[in-house]
């Protein structure tokens, strides 16, 4: 099974951090510079960056754009970007900037004429975030809880048009405790015709494996960030682990 491990680069305030559990309170600070981030990453074989604005997420609008199209121009990563696409004006204009895909998440749920909207000629380029606590989708920077279920909402993406979301279980996000295996292999096998990717508490080799070896065909790769920054797991190494077919 091919399979992809994804670096994020969480932006706020122009810096690189982590945050435990979604909270804006709790984040730690790694870097200034998000240009050089991204191009270690590329450097270490990273094809694809997960990136988030979280002043976007938590605000509503873009708070890091600019930086976005920095990391554009030097690098060749295939670019995806969550965080404050609210409309179908946010998602051209990330797209101007050289998104390759917009990751839309409290938008999808509050707004399904938007989705519609942005899926009918760009489908290839979108992907819904759902991110779920408890089981249940949440919202605004993961401060909101809504009363939908994670796989009835993937479900209701899917009917729409919607190819590829990225799953994240909040409890486990930034806690380097692992990935909530039984939660993906849910909602992977609710949704087969979706790809999943699956985000939160990836933060070992051990969990690359655990992942690939749940057998999941539509699962075609993880993200991680903090464990990353952290030094607690080698990327080039994570990402020669994910690619190999014969783990």
């Amino acid at each position: 099974m091919l399979f992809e491990l994804i670096p994020a680069i969480d932006l706020l305030d122009g810096n690189v951090v982590r945050l435990q559990q979604g909270r804006r309170e709790d984040q730690t600070i790694y870097s200034s510079d998000p240009t050089a981030f991204a191009e270690n990453f590329e450097k270490a074989g990273a094809r694809i960056l997960h990136i988030v604005d979280l002043n976007g997420a938590f605000d509503g609008r873009f708070g890091n754009l600019h930086l976005v199209r920095e990391i554009r121009q030097v690098t060749k990563m295939h670019l995806e970007l969550g965080g404050g696409i609210r409309s179908v004006e946010d998602a051209e204009e990330a797209w101007e900037a050289g998104v390759d895909d917009v990751i839309i998440g409290t938008r999808a749920v509050e707004d399904i004429d938007f989705v519609r909207d942005v899926l009918k000629e760009n489908a290839e380029r979108v992907i819904i975030g759902v991110d779920a606590r408890d089981g249940f989708v949440a919202t605004r920077g993961w401060t909101e809880q809504s009363e939908i279920s994670a796989i009835d909402f993937a479900k209701r993406m899917l009917d729409l048009g919607c190819g590829k979301i990225i799953y994240t279980d909040i409890a486990t996000d930034g806690m380097l405790q692992g990935p909530n295996l039984e939660a993906l292999r849910t909602i992977a096998g609710a949704v087969p015709e979706l790809q999943v990717i699956a985000s939160g508490g990836v933060s070992s080799l051990t969990d690359i494996e655990a992942i690939r070896e749940l057998g999941l065909p539509n699962v075609p790769g993880c993200i991680s960030g903090r464990a990353l920054y952290d030094g607690r797991m080698d990327l080039a190494l994570a990402v020669r682990i994910a690619r190999c077919s014969d783990q």
